[in-house]
């Protein structure tokens, strides 16, 4: 399977009284993704709060978004566990239910060696036949793989045939490419680098923005693809004032928090996650109305609330 373009995050709602999942809403949100033009739908990463979700609840959206989405585009289920024998069962059960492929980041209590990385992927990948996309996320993760090791993994290890890379730095992405000889997939997953990732020789993109700004994600990956660079520009510009709240703002808070203001009820994140204040409502507010300004009246407009 050969995964490009912009790979969607959704949410995971939650009743009012945070026990059980609002499964009506999430067919809701996940219809809205792919209207919006998403190539793949990724649940059950920090967007979905899989931190926050007992085992039955994460096999629970796991099976529905499956379900839901019926092989319109591919389906990647995120994984992110502590332990070995935890990420195997979620990755088998994945791949049970018809799962395309899964995104595994490895957490951390005590530091891992490289060598300890190594053997959890290649733990996973014996265990199923699913392409794995490695997750490189330090900042929730604890865990910093370095391009060499993420290199070494996609040449190593069967299943391994991709990576998304959220770190935040751009040569990152350079690295893995010079690395790989350019053979290596790697989908961007920091916001505000779209632009210049895509550029970079991204495969693709992962990310929530779909909920909120619709098709203008997609639209600045089909611009790269055709090299219309003057126009990803003017696309890329209209979005990153609300790239930046989201990311700033904290992802499920402020992704739950637009769909309200677009009359769906996603509710609130799950304690001890707050839900966003009236300030930051009123500028989410304000960047979702800027969406139809133009790109200069728009970036001045968001830097001077924030």
């Amino acid at each position: 399977m050969k995964l490009s373009g912009i790979i969607s995050y959704p949410i995971t709602p939650f009743s009012a009284d945070e026990r059980s999942i609002n499964f009506d809403v999430l067919g809701e949100t996940l219809e809205r993704l792919l209207q919006n033009g998403s190539d793949a739908i990724a649940p059950l990463g920090s967007t979905g709060e899989s931190a926050y979700l007992s085992l039955e609840e994460w096999r629970q959206v796991a099976d529905f978004t499956v379900k839901t989405v019926s092989g319109r585009v591919p389906v990647i289920v995120g994984i992110s566990e502590l332990t070995t024998l935890q990420a195997i069962s979620k990755a088998r059960y994945a791949q049970s239910i018809g799962a395309d492929a899964v995104m595994i980041i490895p957490v951390s209590y005590w530091k891992l060696t490289q060598k300890e990385i190594f053997n959890y992927y290649q733990e996973i990948s014996e265990s199923i036949s699913l392409p794995i996309m490695v997750y490189n996320n330090p900042a929730t993760s604890g865990i910093d793989m370095s391009p060499e090791l993420l290199v070494q993994m996609f040449n190593e290890i069967d299943n391994v045939t991709m990576v998304k890379e959220s770190s935040g730095d751009i040569q990152r992405m350079h690295k893995l490419y010079a690395l790989s000889s350019g053979k290596l997939p790697f989908f961007n997953g920091s916001n505000p680098l779209a632009l210049e990732a895509l550029c970079a020789g991204a495969s693709g993109w992962c990310t929530a923005a779909p909920n909120l700004i619709g098709k203008k994600p997609k639209a600045l990956y089909q611009s790269v693809a055709a090299g219309q660079l003057d126009e990803a520009r003017e696309i890329f510009y209209q979005q990153l004032p609300m790239l930046n709240f989201i990311v700033s703002g904290g992802i499920p808070k402020a992704i739950k928090a637009g769909l309200v203001l677009k009359g769906i009820a996603a509710g609130l994140p799950r304690r001890p996650l707050r839900g966003a204040t009236v300030e930051e409502i009123t500028l989410l507010q304000s960047l979702m109305d800027s969406q139809s300004q133009g790109v200069e009246e728009a970036l001045i407009s968001s830097y001077q609330t924030i």
